[in-house]
């Protein structure tokens, strides 16, 4: 497709396939599911071809490796007939074009490979997705680092030819990721970026592996452990003395300190996990951040936490440290009321005894029995999964101007799944499907998610291969889940809002006896409180691991456990950090997954809560604001730059203010 027929007519077979593309409110609202209500249709008809749909979700383990094979080999002549253009005779048609349409082509056939390792009740199956998935991206490794692609790709762009704003953006999204592995740089450079990479991936498998083999635990006696669920104690070894093994797990650590009514106990369970394997860690981290530095130099970074921030919505890390520090500045205030109400419970129990960081937890929780009255075994039986299913349905369809079917005779990897096709409420037009595969079962991946099965994109013949329902970008690259990662969980984070506003609980529920029933009033009212309980000092905690991610990733030379105490203390206001704490035991993000990305989910969720107070809040059934939301924040995807698009449907720049007087005004 040329950039200059971008506006060639489109065609209404509209496709797209996600595990779970109303995930955005059924990720909460799932949480208040109780799977023993939820109702299991055994459908299994014959399929039906379904138009649109190119994912094969049926592979066998063989058909899998072939399948990745083909894709690797179509991908190596796709590039390989780029690199072979002559310099002097670059166009859009013979280098932009075949890249972009190779992506578009490919995604739902890579997809078709890779995502029954989640899903698939098979092993030989899973074993078959999760070797394809190695191959094919071991290749698109090499792909990045091909320097005879990068020079032909970076020819036409200094031909500077007319293209469409996505097209321009697209092509600048090539450079960029040629250049920051390097493709600008000497032959020796690149060798040198690789061995970088090379130990960085090799030191951080080492992070995580001393971590995972770590077998640390500390005996309780049943007393030490006042408090803490029965249930959850019979699930615990006991030594010869009939002490509980408390394995030092961030679930287990967690759960204790939420419940253990022994101060001491707390203190020394938190004092322990937080110091685990610190002397092998705290190397590694230190030597993870040297190497990072080096290679973000060689890219033409100063640091690597602008490296690692400029192709994200802040561009620098001055931008985002000033933002975490007028965050918390702007919620000391609250913070310190919350801090007051905590230490005089804790004084009330335990008279005297200094209150703790380790005592932050217990408290909260504390407070939260005595104060809301919520209990959620109850609280579940009025979220039947079907109730809940259809109430956000509802909601989908009122806020976005869609209509939401299922497509019973399709093909389904297990009996549990479903299948839904969504349309425009207004045309009629098909946008796209989605799965749903809500229930645990053995092998299955654990942990909810949303995965794109299907990209969307134009292709040369104008038929468009939609990913996420209300995306309409022009480039696979901009499609679905392909948007700056600090702008990804806005939209998640605008409409989980709706799980606690009274009127949302009402269409969402209903007892499972009687399901006319709905949630009452004022368990509405309390579930809207306990949102935002102590949501300051929370905030606050996040602040502190955000800031020392940032800063370790900013400053050569640093004392991590210098830092760590002074920002402790400054951002936590004045609570001191337990003796011996180490900062690689209390970072893993740091080390591996979100290194100098972790102020990321409070940046989203800071300005989430801007466009809900802002849009939503007095009148959460707005259909003209749902439908702008749609088409200013869905439509474009990744195609817009992030800021550009929230500033578009506030009428303004982002501000952090919705979000601080959100807090105020919620407070205990």
């Amino acid at each position: 497709m040329e950039a200059r027929q971008s506006n060639m007519e489109r065609s209404k077979s509209r496709s797209l396939l996600a595990l779970t593309g109303v995930a955005a409110l059924l990720a909460v609202a799932a949480n208040l599911v109780i799977s023993a209500f939820a109702s299991r249709n055994n459908r299994r008809k014959s399929p039906k071809a379904i138009p649109g749909l190119n994912v094969r979700v049926d592979l066998s383990a063989p058909e899998i490796l072939k399948l990745a094979d083909q894709i690797i080999a179509k991908s190596k002549q796709v590039h390989d007939a780029v690199s072979s253009v002559p310099l002097d005779r670059v166009t859009y048609s013979n280098v932009i074009q075949p890249l972009a349409e190779l992506e578009a082509q490919q995604f739902p056939l890579v997809q078709s490979c890779v995502f029954q390792k989640m899903v698939s009740t098979s092993g030989d199956v899973r074993k078959a997705s999760i070797e394809a998935e190695r191959r094919i991206t071991a290749h698109q490794s090499l792909c990045h680092d091909r320097e005879d692609v990068y020079r032909i790709v970076k020819a036409f762009a200094a031909k500077g030819e007319m293209m469409n704003p996505e097209a321009t953006l697209y092509l600048e999204c090539l450079v960029r990721d040629f250049e920051r592995n390097g493709m600008h740089l000497s032959s020796a450079k690149r060798k040198e970026m690789l061995r970088l990479r090379n130990q960085i991936v090799e030191l951080s498998a080492q992070y995580v592996q001393n971590l995972n083999s770590d077998m640390t635990f500390i005996l309780f006696s049943e007393a030490e452990l006042l408090g803490v669920p029965a249930e959850f104690l019979k699930n615990l070894e006991k030594d010869d003395n009939f002490k509980f093994k408390v394995p030092i797990r961030s679930h287990i650590v967690s759960l204790i300190l939420d419940f253990c009514k022994i101060g001491e106990t707390r203190k020394t369970l938190a004092d322990v996990y937080g110091k685990r394997c610190g002397d092998v860690n705290l190397p590694i981290l230190k030597k993870l951040v040297q190497l990072r530095h080096k290679y973000a130099r060689l890219a033409g970074f100063q640091h690597y936490a602008d490296y690692a921030v400029n192709a994200r919505m802040p561009k620098t890390s001055s931008q985002v440290l000033e933002f975490l520090e007028d965050v918390s500045h702007s919620l000391t205030d609250i913070a310190t009321k919350e801090l007051q109400i905590l230490k005089e419970l804790k004084r009330i129990d335990e008279g005297d005894a200094p209150f703790g960081i380790e005592d932050l937890q217990y408290y909260v929780k504390r407070y939260e029995e005595q104060q809301f009255d919520l209990d959620f075994s109850e609280i579940k039986k009025y979220f039947p999964l079907e109730v809940v299913l259809s109430g956000i349905y509802k909601i989908f369809e009122d806020l976005f101007g869609l209509r939401i079917e299922e497509m019973p005779d399709a093909d389904f990897w297990h009996s549990d799944v479903q299948l839904f096709s969504v349309l425009d409420l207004s045309s009629n037009e098909l946008l796209g499907y989605f799965y749903l595969d809500l229930h645990k079962r053995e092998e299955k991946y654990g942990h909810t998610c949303v995965v794109a099965l299907q990209n969307s994109s134009l292709s040369s013949n104008g038929l468009r291969q939609i990913h996420f329902i209300c995306n309409r970008a022009s480039f696979t690259r901009f499609s679905g889940l392909f948007v700056d990662p600090d702008l990804f969980e806005i939209p998640a984070q605008v409409l989980e809002n709706w799980c606690y506003e009274e009127g949302p609980l009402k269409l969402l529920s209903g007892f499972y006896q009687d399901i006319t029933t709905p949630i009452k009033e004022e368990t509405c009212k309390s579930l809207q409180k306990w949102q935002h309980s102590f949501a300051a000092l929370k905030f606050k905690r996040e602040i502190l691991y955000a800031m020392f991610d940032q800063i370790i990733y900013s400053t050569e030379n640093v004392d991590f456990t210098e830092l760590f105490k002074h920002l402790h203390d400054k951002v936590m206001l004045g609570l001191p950090m337990l003796e011996g704490r180490n900062p690689a035991s209390c970072f893993p993000r740091s080390a591996i997954g979100s290194e100098a990305t972790c102020y990321s989910r409070l940046w989203s969720e800071v300005f989430a809560a801007d466009i809900f107070v802002s849009k939503f809040r007095d009148n959460l059934f707005n259909q003209h604001m749902g439908m702008k939301f749609r088409n200013k924040v869905f439509s474009p995807g990744g195609a817009r730059a992030p800021m550009e698009m929230l500033s578009d449907v506030l009428g303004r720049d982002p501000s952090i203010k919705a979000f601080a007087d959100r807090i105020a005004g919620s407070s205990i």
